[in-house]
């Protein structure tokens, strides 16, 4: 009985109220300098899922790459809704900005 109540708290714990794209977005716009890599650390996702959360927020111009030399910067579109029609009237900045 024990190890189901400590499986559902386990389960509890594991879900977050924003998703990996969210946090790569804050990772960027907290410092637009970080790597991938540091950001697949900071959300706990790896390399690879951050280069495909990155290549949708791309894809959706949210995000448009900025080439430096052998570096990679991210400029963030904020003037973009968000996806979901219980928050469209906001913008990514708003979201952000929240979230700072």
């Amino acid at each position: 009985m024990l190890k189901q109540i400590d499986k559902l708290n386990q389960k509890k714990s594991e879900w977050t109220f924003l998703s990996n794209h969210a946090h790569v977005l804050i990772c960027l716009y907290r410092d637009q300098e970080l790597l991938l890599r540091e950001i697949a650390l900071n959300v706990g996702i790896t390399e690879r899922a951050v280069i495909g959360i990155v290549e949708d927020l791309e894809n959706a111009k949210v995000l448009t790459r900025i080439k430096t030399g052998r570096r990679n910067y991210y400029k963030i579109n904020d003037k973009i809704s968000l996806r979901h029609q219980l928050e469209s009237h906001k913008t990514i900045g708003d979201l952000l900005k929240l979230l700072k």
